[in-house]
């Protein structure tokens, strides 16, 4: 991947990052609930303990931006707030991890993402 189009998909995710914010300041929560929320999807990590399949399957399923944005429809259209809210962190968090360059797993390797190797050059 060229440095440019390394920026602007990074570019892009920090745009999705910040749209989640925004949503989530439609909210009805105090500030500091979103970032004290933000990294609770990567409790799907723990999948690794049993395999790397397994840990791929649950990354893969709380990292998916489908997901988060699913959620947020459902959440809107039952006029449920922490549904909302739920959706709304793990659309943001995915965000913010491509921003960080970590993307949906391969069953291979947690290093090995969508995205590229994490951690090698």
């Amino acid at each position: 991947m060229t440095k440019d189009m390394n920026f602007l998909l990074k570019l892009e995710e920090l745009g999705q990052l910040l749209l989640s914010i925004l949503l989530f300041q439609q909210l009805d929560y105090v500030w500091w609930i979103y970032p004290a929320c933000i990294l609770l999807p990567d409790v799907s990590m723990l999948g690794y303990l049993f395999n790397t399949k397994i840990g791929a399957w649950a990354y893969n399923l709380f990292h998916h931006k489908l997901l988060g944005i699913a959620v947020i429809g459902l959440g809107y259209w039952l006029n449920h707030d922490l549904m909302t809210l739920s959706g709304i962190i793990l659309f943001g968090h995915s965000a913010m991890d491509r921003v960080m360059g970590y993307g949906l797993k391969y069953t291979d390797s947690f290093q090995h993402t969508h995205l590229g190797w994490v951690g090698k050059k």
